[in-house]
């Protein structure tokens, strides 16, 4: 397949990689033009992506119909991060309704998974790479209850670019072919894995050729049997056996009984823009929360470049997860304050206890936070104004690393705790604890912004980090995201390590030395790099119509409309 550009906007073209040049300095970054269009757009994480998207917005299709044919052709190009064995989450706005929507696609564990016959490891959690670490894949049936709402496109047409790229294969771009340097030889013993992702024997290299024939056939029966043949047909056959054959716990009635969930999107506002995130189990509400803590500080007043802005997000984002570790859960199983949690009151409660001199060691209760995890963020918006913010993924770079029919199945399941006393603990039919959450925005009622990052536990404190860029200090769509970030790390993990000495702080090294030696002074223990999460964002002109699109800088993407 040989995709060519026919846009009449400027392009954005592949980044270097993770790590950008030192020289760099967080005023005055190389970086990326926000791009404009007015009929249509899609920002995505590869190139190529994008481009199947456009040409769905060309065609006729809606906004969801470019986020599936963008999400399934990620799931060919970039699969280490996605994919249909793992889950999905959406935000869309439907212009003619002039309403939000929020879908929930997670699946729950297995009706065979109970605390009395899961596997252990040696710190009394789920390993995270076997067949215990699988739940029901929730991605098909979430692009079809999209589809069926919000469609327009017929299914074949939107999986077909897909299924070409995967027969005839793509060239493997930098970023993410350092993913698969990095990641992929963990797997090469997992069953199915090696002859997928290790055609040669050994992870593909940027600019090699990478195809996926057994993929191509799996599209070619979902574009013939809809979701039904995931769940119900040929490929719910071919997972089940495989989960027999390899000592997992899924069976035919925990695929055929899944179905999505339709949401009410949670809120909060964040100088005068209202943020939306998804209610748990996933973790938006932890972006909200920190943003609620934020607003009591005049941030713009301290300046990116002092260490009491640094220090203050630093200490918000460990308050607002030490509650994510507390209370988020299936809310089918678990009782959830969200009114509380999401109050203005109680976030100027929390806010006070910020000390201003010192960074937190420990927080009562106990903080857990996730540290891995790869995804991938799209977001598309199309001519009448539709607009869907959309995440997916396998959690762990290539899941589980098991592989059948061309793709790997998720190891979300490790997300449960196996504490009895836990919120979160795992129980049959229950959805885990979630990382993975898209995020919107709007202004006086209207809608602004879609707009999503990447990464485990880098997502809530990543949205954050964006929209202060973006309304603290007044950047534009691609200045908030390729702004230097930080990444707090270290906080106890869901399975019941516990933090007692602050965690660590990643930042860029466009931060400078003076800033990490004041942080370092208050307690923090900072290290320069690591991963910082992959943004992509779309804004919409209220007046205009004009859309604006921003790409993650740190990632291979581009943002791309007519």
């Amino acid at each position: 397949m040989r995709l060519f550009c026919t846009c009449s906007i400027l392009l954005l073209f592949a980044c270097t990689g993770v790590d950008r040049d030192p020289a760099m300095t967080d005023q005055n970054p190389l970086r990326r033009s926000v791009v404009h269009a007015r009929q249509g757009m899609v920002a995505a994480s590869h190139p190529l992506a994008a481009e199947i998207g456009l040409q769905v917005l060309r065609d006729g299709g809606s906004a969801v119909d470019a986020a599936i044919a963008t999400n399934a052709a990620l799931g060919v190009l970039e699969p280490h991060a996605c994919g249909i064995g793992g889950d999905l989450f959406a935000i869309v706005w439907d212009a003619k309704d002039r309403k939000l929507y929020g879908l929930n696609a997670s699946g729950p564990a297995p009706a065979g998974a109970t605390l009395a016959n899961i596997e252990r490891d040696q710190d009394n959690e789920i390993p995270l790479f076997s067949a215990h670490s699988w739940s029901v894949p929730g991605c098909v049936d979430g692009w079809s209850t999209l589809h069926e709402r919000f469609g327009k496109l017929s299914w074949p047409r939107l999986l077909e670019p897909s299924i070409r790229a995967a027969r005839e294969g793509e060239p493997v771009p930098r970023v993410i072919a350092n993913y698969w340097q990095t990641e992929a030889m963990r797997h090469a013993e997992t069953p199915g894995f090696a002859s997928t992702y290790l055609p040669k024997g050994r992870p593909l290299q940027e600019g090699e050729i990478f195809s996926n024939p057994a993929l191509a056939r799996t599209y070619e029966q979902l574009a013939a049997g809809g979701r039904d043949a995931f769940y119900e047909g040929a490929i719910a056959d071919a997972i089940v056996r495989f989960s027999e054959a390899n000592g997992g716990l899924l069976s035919r009635e925990d695929l055929r009984s899944f179905r999505s969930e339709w949401v009410e999107p949670i809120a909060s506002s964040y100088r005068g823009v209202d943020v939306y995130e998804l209610p748990p189990n996933s973790q938006g509400l932890a972006a909200l929360q920190m943003l609620n803590i934020l607003e009591n500080f005049d941030l713009a007043a301290m300046g990116r470049d002092s260490v009491e802005f640094w220090h203050t997000m630093i200490e918000a984002k460990k308050l607002a997860y030490e509650d994510r570790a507390r209370y988020y859960a299936d809310p089918a199983f678990a009782a959830i304050p969200m009114d509380e949690l999401l109050s203005k009151e109680y976030a100027r409660r929390q806010a006070a206890k910020i000390d201003p001199k010192s960074a937190a060691q420990s927080i009562d209760p106990v903080d857990l936070v996730l540290e891995n995890g790869d995804t991938i963020y799209l977001t598309a918006v199309d001519g009448e104004g539709n607009m869907v913010s959309l995440i997916q993924s396998v959690y762990w770079e290539f899941g589980s690393g098991y592989t059948v029919g061309g793709f790997a199945m998720q190891n979300r399941g490790a997300l449960f705790s196996l504490d009895p006393d836990s919120p979160n603990v795992l129980a049959p039919g229950k959805r885990p604890f979630h990382t993975i959450i898209p995020a919107f925005a709007m202004k006086d009622g209207e809608p602004w912004l879609s707009f999503g990052l990447m990464g485990g536990a880098m997502q809530p404190q990543g949205h954050a980090q964006v929209m202060v860029n973006l309304l603290d200090f007044g950047m534009d769509l691609q200045q908030a995201g390729d702004a230097a970030r930080f990444r707090h790390m270290g906080s106890s993990q869901p399975m019941g390590s516990v933090m007692t000495d602050g965690g660590s702080v990643r930042v860029e090294a466009m931060i400078s030395e003076s800033i990490r030696q004041g942080l370092e002074a208050l307690g923090h223990r900072v290290r320069v790099g690591g991963s910082f999460g992959g943004y992509q964002a779309i804004a919409r002109d209220p007046v205009t119509g004009v859309l604006s699109g921003a790409t993650e800088s740190r990632k291979d993407g581009m943002a791309v409309g007519y």
